[in-house]
């Protein structure tokens, strides 16, 4: 455009018409965009500078700490390190695990330290030759079906994709699995031997710790021959001095102002109060319970229906995926502990690492009161592990408490089994233990500093986003029962929920701290796919989700398939969950065949397995004549075991296939997403 236009075009805004020009609108942009920038950066920063003396450090760092804070070699070297024990933790165990190892080190003249890879260049690996006696010991975890955890995704896909030199590492595995899921320990297994294929030197066996039986026996048994194995390879000898360092130190905080105090935020302080999106887990969203109505119609279980609100969340979520709800444990049993310790809970303090080039600074968000540490972030209902009992010994003052504690903290036959009968067959907790062994009074900051993370609890979602966008249904079974020693022990999670009621609209709703968890368990892409659901008592949870979605299809016109269901519950007077909706989705069709299996309405049990077995044909005609999908939601140690052998037994015998072909075509049927499980132990 000429000059001369340009002028014309101004005079005749300014003497003819009110409007504004392109210039004009150039600069207001530019004004509004500088403004913008201005005033997030300024509030990132008086945030940031708000917070930092007092958050925990994230699992993800910006790049400016990427950049100096991602090279563990680095690390190594500055401080004079040989080990690095990488964690892949979804729950805290194999976290847990990693960090004793590393404090062991130093028994036998290898100063460790703990690395969690998401937060480092694994690519560095190839460099750990350059220490000498060096060592990298993983301690991985499996989750789901057969997936790596979240914090060691990035690591897992780079041994998958690379192909680095890794000729000079020197290195172990430890997994940690659980025999009931399929794919046991399948991560761990692929990292010891795809380490070996890129020319690392296995320094000793790798270690498969099951879940389901006796996790801690597993990792204490293999971890003493791993030394053994060390010291041989080395050549090297173990000082003998035990090594009960502490990691953190205790900080009085009295004089922390009261806004700068953690009172039960996962990460950023305050965040309940000025909620942020996206909400994970590091960053739960404080959700209101909009519905919570019973399931069963009598008898002495509960079974609770609990609707979520997420309206205005900007949260959305799949048919099929998790809700992560964030428990508290009971002002009862926190309490007790203050008791038994005669401790002032409501004191402010502050637990801080004792290495200085560790990224976790604090081991769960500091500070706080005790009364908070106890009630938000500690897990005080579980069965503690030996390294504990062997903590606790120096607290004991009665002969009799310390040889216990020495006895179930060793690893002989005589220990293994004291703790076995003492601490799991009895479902001792800490609380019990303080209560039992009366002259333990340990310090409350060190049991702060031992005891686990209080963990978030993963429910099968029972709603369909496309009818229920705005809120999340769960389908959970009170959970209460009464150990060996007659105590009652409750279900942090759901005993929390049972409280959380709704009132009336005039006073402020409960509420509880939610995030969404991605599944693999899907329904299949196209609606017209025929499907068999399989899902005995809250197994039925995903699959109420399953069928509203089909039947929102079918309202929309929209073609679907056969849907099959295998429902079962003890008596169909009682625990027959969510009846009136299943038999109104038979009436509309939606549902095409409802197979019910009350076990204990004859004397004779009945379950879903039977119904499967009498079915067989029908079986056949969906997953084999029709490529059909099956779906298994439910208790893996038994019920999802007993399914895969009926399936595999049915295509056999009207699929007319050997077993190894029936094995195979079911292994092919789970590849293709056409057989998935949903399963827990």
């Amino acid at each position: 455009m000429e000059n001369s236009e340009g002028v014309k075009i101004e005079s005749t805004v300014v003497t003819e018409e009110p409007l504004i020009s392109a210039l004009d609108i150039a600069l207001f942009v530019v004004i509004i965009t500088v403004a913008y920038f201005w005033y997030f950066k300024r509030d990132k920063q008086s945030s940031s500078s708000e917070k930092k003396p007092y958050t925990i450090q994230p699992s993800s760092l910006s790049s400016i700490e990427q950049t100096s804070n991602s090279s563990f070699i680095k690390k190594l070297k500055s401080t004079g390190r040989s080990l690095v024990v990488f964690y892949g933790s979804q729950t805290g165990t194999a976290e847990e695990f990693a960090g004793r190892i590393a404090k062991e080190g130093a028994r036998y003249k290898m100063k460790g330290m703990v690395a969690d890879p998401e937060e480092c260049d694994m690519a560095d690996l190839v460099e750990m030759k350059e220490i000498q006696k060096s060592l990298a010991i993983f301690c991985i975890a499996t989750y789901g079906e057969g997936d790596p955890t979240d914090n060691a995704m990035d690591f897992y896909e780079w041994l998958q994709n690379g192909d680095a030199d890794l000729e000079g590492l020197n290195y172990a595995v430890f997994g940690l699995g659980n025999k009931t899921y399929e794919h046991y320990n399948e991560i761990a297994i692929y990292i010891d031997q795809r380490l070996e294929e890129l020319g690392a030197t296995r320094v000793h066996e790798i270690g498969l710790g099951d879940d389901d039986a006796n996790i801690e026996d597993d990792f204490v048994s293999w971890k003493e021959k791993l030394w053994e194995s060390v010291c041989s390879h080395y050549g090297i000898e173990e000082t003998g001095e035990e090594s009960n360092i502490r990691q953190y130190k205790l900080v009085d905080c009295s004089e922390v102002l009261p806004e700068r105090i953690f009172s039960g935020e996962i990460s950023r302080l305050k965040s309940y109060e000025n909620q942020r999106f996206p909400f994970d887990v590091k960053n739960p969203y404080l959700s209101k319970i909009a519905v919570n109505r019973e399931l069963h119609k009598s008898g002495d279980r509960s079974c609770m229906h609990i609707e979520f609100d997420i309206d205005g969340s900007k949260m959305r979520y799949d048919t099929g995926d998790h809700v992560a709800v964030y428990p508290k444990n009971s002002s009862e049993l926190v309490d007790k502990i203050g008791e038994s310790l005669n401790a002032d809970l409501d004191a402010v303090f502050s637990l801080l690492n004792t290495d200085e080039e560790s990224s976790k600074k604090h081991p769960f968000p500091c500070p706080c009161t005790y009364r908070t540490a106890l009630t938000y972030y500690l897990d005080i209902t579980s069965n503690p592990r030996t390294h504990i009992m062997k903590e606790l010994i120096e607290y004991a003052s009665d002969p009799k408490d310390q040889e216990k504690l020495k006895l179930m903290a060793s690893s002989t036959p005589e220990g293994k089994k004291e703790f076995h009968e003492w601490i799991l067959r009895d479902n001792r907790n800490i609380v019990h233990i303080l209560e039992d062994l009366p002259s333990v009074k340990p310090d409350l900051d060190h049991l702060c500093e031992l005891l686990p993370r209080l963990q978030c609890r993963y429910y099968s979602i029972s709603s369909s986003p496309k009818v229920y966008p705005k809120s999340i249904h769960i389908t959970a079974v009170l959970v209460n029962y009464t150990t060996p020693t007659n105590r009652v022990n409750k279900g942090v999670a759901t005993n929390l929920l049972a409280q959380l009621i709704p009132t009336n609209d005039e006073l402020p709703q409960p509420t509880i701290p939610i995030y969404i968890r991605r599944s693999q368990f899907r329904l299949p892409p196209k609606s017209q796919t025929p499907i068999i659901m399989i899902g005995p008592g809250t197994g039925l949870a995903p699959f109420r989700g399953f069928i509203q979605e089909r039947d929102y299809a079918r309202k929309e016109g929209r073609e679907i398939g056969e849907m099959v269901l295998y429902f079962g519950c003890r008596k169909k007077d009682e625990d027959f969950i969510y009846e009136n909706e299943l038999q109104e989705y038979v009436a509309n069709g939606t549902l095409t065949k409802l197979h019910l299996a009350f076990s204990r309405d004859q004397p004779e049990k009945k379950y879903v397995t039977h119904l499967l077995e009498q079915n067989a044909d029908e079986l056949w005609n969906i997953i084999g004549e029709k490529s059909g999908h099956l779906y298994v939601c439910g208790d893996a140690r038994s019920m999802a075991k007993d399914v895969h052998s009926i399936i595999v037994k049915v295509v056999m015998e009207k699929g007319q296939m050997t077993n190894s072909q029936a094995l195979n075509y079911v292994k092919k049927m789970e590849q293709q997403k056409r057989y998935s499980a949903d399963v827990w132990s």
